[in-house]
């Protein structure tokens, strides 16, 4: 009985999310008193009704802001927000970035549509780990063409350190291994450079699963680096995963607890399953300001 109540609740605010919603209007949504409705709202999600509502509305103009309208100021308010600032703080506190700037940025890469908040920071304590912490994992489907994939393969590494450890880092202070730095000099890149994780059927006799690559048009006609392979990809389509923003100190907790929600993610829920077979696992360069990103190929469950 009060699991219908909260799902009327949450069929009001999707329905009335950019209008002003009162108390009184939720206890009427459930059939309750307001006392009631909001304790066992907050029961149910582990939030109140109004941070609900206030996360949705985020969520909602997270989508509004990728749309033909971008005027900060007109979404703001769309959602119910007072003003241009209030919005902008707001926003900027949820996901680490300003709304200006989540707008400019060229989508799949870059910032990711936020999808799915996994528990309420109201849960936290002082003595919470990171992966604990880790309350938003943002995820989106995104088309790939035919394309190139221009990779230097290493001998052993299995992952990125290992990788550093047997490149050694460009000398320009970016961290990223002497291999990354020449990628990223390709000016006809259709996305950033990434590490990859290489399946079976793309890797070489003597080599590791880790490689940095980046892809390309697959008309490419460019210089290939001395040294270099290239794979050639067929159309696919990635599941972005990608975690909340975090302190520059505090990456590798952040890879942590993305993998660790990778792990519980099922995909065939959604109507995919993983396809490792038709494109390497990528890792895009950890940037505090953006959080932690991994893509995977996926296909559709059949």
């Amino acid at each position: 009985m009060e699991n219908s109540a909260v799902e009327r609740i949450k069929a009001y605010i999707a329905e009335h999310i950019r209008e002003p919603i009162t108390a009184a209007d939720i206890a009427r949504a459930a059939g309750y008193s307001q006392f009631h409705a909001a304790r066992v709202f907050k029961e149910a999600t582990g939030l109140t009704p109004f941070e609900y509502i206030r996360r949705e509305r985020l969520l909602e103009s997270a989508h509004a802001l990728r749309g033909e309208r971008t005027r900060v100021l007109d979404v703001a308010l769309d959602y119910v927000f007072d003003s241009h600032e209030g919005f902008t703080r707001a926003f900027t506190k949820a996901f680490g970035i300003a709304p200006k700037r989540f707008a400019s940025v060229p989508k799949p890469d870059g910032w990711i549509i936020p999808y799915r908040v996994i528990a309420p920071k109201s849960k936290q304590t002082e003595d919470t780990t990171m992966s604990e912490k880790t309350t938003v994992i943002f995820t989106q489907i995104v088309e790939r063409p035919a394309r190139k994939l221009i990779l230097k393969r290493a001998k052993s590494a299995t992952h990125y350190f290992e990788y550093c450890e047997e490149f050694g880092c460009a000398e320009d202070g970016s961290g990223y291994p002497i291999p990354a730095e020449i990628l990223s000099r390709i000016k006809e890149a259709l996305y950033e450079q990434v590490g990859v994780w290489l399946p079976e059927n793309m890797r070489t006799e003597g080599t590791g699963i880790y490689a940095s690559a980046v892809e390309v048009p697959d008309d490419y006609v460019g210089e290939i680096p001395d040294g270099f392979d290239v794979i050639d990809l067929e159309p696919c389509r990635m599941l972005v995963f990608q975690g909340e923003p975090f302190n520059d100190d505090e990456y590798g907790e952040a890879i942590g607890a993305l993998w660790a929600a990778m792990e519980k993610f099922n995909p065939e829920v959604y109507g995919y399953e993983y396809a490792p077979e038709i494109a390497p696992r990528m890792q895009l360069s950890p940037q505090g300001w953006r959080g932690y990103i991994e893509m995977r190929p996926v296909r559709e469950v059949v």
